[in-house]
């Protein structure tokens, strides 16, 4: 009995890693999507006779594009399901990617990049959601921050297979590599992935059911202050993304190789801190680490400005404080992504759709600062700064956390917790997935 216990136990096991490495591969493709073609915008500039700041529009465009796609996929998954929504959004991403390859003017790769933000917002949108339809509390922040180890690995190799299909061929083959990756994905989600919302608890898809919840989640005050922190946190992310290549290529004298080199190195900072999240929140609520993680990335934030003022240590005292600042964004989104989640079970896609598209849209709307203000690197430092003081100011303000003995009204996630049918769900899932693929669809 013990024996066929324990080889259930690692048959679970099993399935939710391959569960978790499939769920990240459809979380990462807007990350791939943006860091594979990262290493190529000087390229594209000179290619296409473009401005710094028009090309930067190439990925803060993908990300206002996303915004807007999660807004529209996140209640279509409410009401259809969530392999759907996966199968068309990333069947889009792969016709868009080919037709990047073949634009001839920076007018055109900026509006197929926004259609492409659009699309691959229903690979984000879906797999936060089918987290929630599963699990919550400090299980769902474990999960999400198992999630970034998949995702973190975007950073790592992805500007380095980029940078050398470029080098290889072209920046346009970049984005034939981006089409076969979605095609790969979407293979994926036919055969393996099972669907997680029961008709039954789908939601009525007419325009003014899906008025009404939005409506519903702007009213949260509380819910719209945590959903906008991961929208500022990508903001720390891609102001950094979009300025890297210039500072670092231009304004340090690094190759491509060089570069995508130092961008892999930050990419561990968000890989570790995303699994010392995990850890963290088996210990304490996601609130408590939530509110001590803010307070020390804008510690971080100045030190950074400092550095880049000053002088100090050069290109290895950037590379430093850079490594800090990011490293503590795997402490924050996540977490706050959790507690803005916690209530919405019910509607979970349209919930998630809010997160994701203020993640998209604020952090498209603040990263073209960057370039506006001058693209170099004291630019790039400002306005990750002032991205980590507006989360700061929003937690202030927006809810409880930092008001004396409040943020204990969000302190009801105890680690480990979860609803009473969580472990229910999880095990329906898993004999879903064992299922064949007729049986899924």
């Amino acid at each position: 009995m013990s024996t066929a216990k324990t080889a259930g136990r690692t048959a679970a096991r099993n399935s939710s890693i391959k569960y978790i490495l499939m769920l990240g591969a459809l979380a990462a493709l807007p990350a791939v999507t943006t860091d594979m073609y990262l290493p190529s915008l000087p390229a594209v500039a000179e290619d296409l006779h473009a401005t710094q700041a028009a090309v930067q529009f190439t990925m803060s465009g993908m990300l206002l594009g996303a915004g807007v796609g999660q807004l529209v996929i996140g209640p279509f998954s409410d009401r259809f399901g969530r392999r759907l929504p996966l199968l068309i959004g990333i069947s889009l991403h792969v016709v868009t990617s080919i037709l990047c390859s073949l634009t001839a003017d920076i007018g055109t790769l900026i509006g197929l990049r926004v259609c492409q933000g659009f699309f691959n917002a229903a690979a984000s949108v879906v797999a936060i959601a089918v987290i929630r339809d599963r699990f919550v509390g400090s299980d769902a922040a474990r999960l999400l921050s198992r999630l970034m180890l998949v995702i973190g690995v975007a950073p790592l190799f992805a500007p380095t297979i980029g940078q050398a299909i470029a080098g290889a061929w072209h920046w346009r083959a970049v984005f034939y590599a981006l089409a076969l990756i979605g095609l790969a994905l979407v293979l994926i989600v036919w055969r393996f992935m099972p669907e997680s919302l029961p008709p039954a608890q789908r939601r009525p898809g007419n325009p003014r059911e899906v008025a009404r919840g939005y409506l519903s989640l702007l009213r949260d005050r509380r819910f719209m202050a945590l959903a906008v922190v991961p929208g500022l946190g990508l903001a720390v992310i891609m102001s950094y993304v979009v300025g890297s290549p210039f500072v670092f290529q231009n304004e340090y004298g690094l190759s491509q190789g060089q570069f995508a080199a130092v961008f892999a190195l930050n990419g561990v900072a968000l890989v570790g801190s995303a699994q010392l999240n995990a850890a963290l929140v088996r210990r304490a609520a996601p609130i408590r680490v939530l509110r001590i993680a803010v307070l020390v990335q804008m510690g971080c934030a100045l030190i950074l400005l400092a550095i880049v003022l000053t002088g100090l240590g050069g290109i290895v005292g950037l590379m430093v404080g850079l490594w800090l600042v990011l490293g503590m964004q795997g402490l924050t989104a996540a977490n706050a992504s959790v507690l803005a989640l916690h209530n919405y079970g019910h509607m979970a896609g349209t919930a998630a759709a809010v997160i994701g598209s203020l993640q998209s849209g604020v952090a498209g709307l603040v990263s073209p600062f960057v370039g506006l203000l001058g693209g170099d690197s004291l630019a790039m430092v400002c306005v990750m700064l002032a991205a980590v003081f507006l989360t700061l100011l929003v937690l202030a303000v927006g809810t409880p956390t930092y008001r004396k003995g409040g943020w204990r009204e969000l302190d009801s996630m105890e680690p480990g917790a979860t609803t009473s049918d969580a472990d229910t769900e999880q095990r329906e899932a898993e004999q879903v997935e064992a299922q064949g693929p007729d049986q899924r669809s």
